[in-house]
C-alpha cells in the first residue's frame, strides 16, 4: 500500500519544480499562478497575483473555467511546502496540460526568501 509520501515522491518525479528565485522569473511569464492550499491558508497570505484553487477542487475549477481550459497555458503552482503542488501538477499533466511548474519549498520557501505576500485587508469599523 502506498502512503501519501509515496504519492508525493512519485508526483515530484513527474513535475518540473523550480527554486523560488527561478520560479519568480517564470511567474512573470506565466499565464496563471495557482495557490492550491486551503481557503483559510490563502486568506492568511498568498503570493501576489495568485488565484486560489484548493487541491481538492482544482480539477473541477480547471474544467469549469474557459479561461483555464487551454492545455498550453503556462501554469505555476504552489502550496505550503510543495507536496500538494506536486500532486496537483501531476494531475494537471494527466489532464493534458503541457507547461506546469511548481515552486520548490512552496509558500514557506517564498516567505523565507523575503518575497512579497498579499494579505486581504479587513474592513475597519472604527
Amino acid at each position: 500500500m502506498k502512503t501519501a509520501h509515496d504519492l508525493v515522491v512519485h508526483a515530484k518525479a513527474l513535475t518540473r519544480e523550480l527554486p523560488v528565485d527561478q520560479a519568480e522569473v517564470l511567474m512573470r511569464e506565466a499565464d496563471v499562478v495557482i495557490d492550491v492550499r486551503e481557503a483559510d491558508e490563502y486568506a492568511a497570505g498568498h503570493i501576489p497575483g495568485a488565484m486560489h484553487a484548493s487541491r481538492g477542487m482544482l480539477e473541477f475549477k480547471l474544467s469549469a473555467s474557459p479561461d483555464l481550459s487551454r492545455r498550453d497555458l503556462k501554469v505555476v503552482l504552489y502550496c505550503k511546502t510543495s507536496g500538494r503542488a506536486a500532486l496537483a501538477a501531476a494531475s494537471m499533466k494527466e489532464m493534458g496540460y503541457l507547461n506546469v511548474t511548481s515552486i520548490s519549498g512552496g509558500f514557506d520557501a517564498w516567505v523565507a526568501a523575503g518575497k512579497p505576500v498579499a494579505k486581504p485587508s479587513q474592513p475597519s469599523f472604527e
